[in-house]
């Protein structure tokens, strides 16, 4: 029972849709796609070039001005390190009618997958960011009481950075938002929109920041968590479905596919963004 109806095409085009739709840190609210480029094998690189400041200088009337600035030019390099795949079959014994269906749902699972394994690593390059309120040694224990604030000081660490205030957004795990639903500054204000349907985790707006809620949010052994704010413009994220193959394993009645994402991220502007690191008050309830 071969896959007569396979397209490699149209399953890698529905394969990125559908990872697309899992993602939180890898979506276009969050990071920057582009240098997608193309992609064709591990290791490939996109060079991101930039220039340096610009002199600034006095003018006088009939007077010549300065002499001719020569901008300093320098690129960052963000490398196609990762590589995640799959391989499953379907045997010849499951019901013919049943196996489109059954592929098609196989698929979106391989997809959901890959985004989240991808989202973890992208989340993971928080050891890159400049900004930083607390520490795995002093990390801020968050409460009730303080979760907003600390929203609030992450908010002013990127305003002293000169971070644009357009487009901010932050991601918190599910006990963090549970925190902010028991402040009157985040629900009083219409700070949560939980009778709509939002898109990809968001659930509200706190201290400028669209909140995103996740929980692939990093921690260090399951107690430092490392909440991330700022601006998609800081950080890039290139990826692309390389190949998706159906096949006949040769000892198999079956029919299988197999498929694989390359991909990679990177911190390009370091002082863009903010991480929080936070532990969870002893007296707090939610699980891990």
């Amino acid at each position: 029972m071969a896959i007569s109806n396979f397209i490699p095409q149209v399953w890698a085009a529905k394969l990125l849709i559908e990872l697309r739709k899992a993602l939180v840190y890898g979506g276009s609210g969050i990071i920057n796609k582009n240098f997608q480029g193309d992609i064709s094998k591990l290791g490939d690189s996109v060079k991101v070039s930039s220039i340096g400041d610009i002199s600034i200088f006095d003018y006088a009337k009939n007077t010549d001005i300065s002499a001719l600035q020569t901008l300093d030019d320098s690129a960052v390099t963000l490398i196609i390190n990762q590589a995640k795949a799959f391989n499953f079959q379907i045997d010849d014994v499951d019901n013919a009618q049943m196996n489109p269906k059954i592929m098609m749902d196989a698929m979106q699972k391989a997809a959901y997958k890959l985004a989240d394994a991808a989202d973890q690593y992208i989340a993971s390059n928080y050891i890159d960011i400049a900004n930083t309120i607390g520490s795995d040694a002093t990390p801020e224990v968050l409460t009730a009481a303080n979760a907003y604030d600390k929203l609030v000081d992450m908010r002013v660490a990127l305003d002293e950075a000169n971070v644009p205030t357009i487009g901010r957004w932050a991601v918190v795990p599910p006990w963090v938002y549970g925190l902010l639903l028991k402040d009157d500054r985040f629900v009083g204000t219409g700070g949560t929109q939980a009778e709509n349907v939002l898109t990809n985790g968001v659930v509200g707006k706190a201290a400028g920041f669209t909140i995103y809620e996740s929980n692939n949010v990093p921690n260090t052994t399951g107690a430092q968590y490392k909440i991330i704010g700022g601006t998609s413009s800081a950080w890039s994220f290139a990826e692309q479905i390389n190949s998706v193959e159906a096949y006949r394993p040769e000892k198999r009645f079956a029919d299988a596919v197999k498929g694989l994402h390359l991909y990679g991220s990177k911190v390009m502007q370091p002082a863009g963004l903010v991480v929080l690191t936070a532990n969870k008050d002893s007296g707090t309830t939610e699980e891990d």
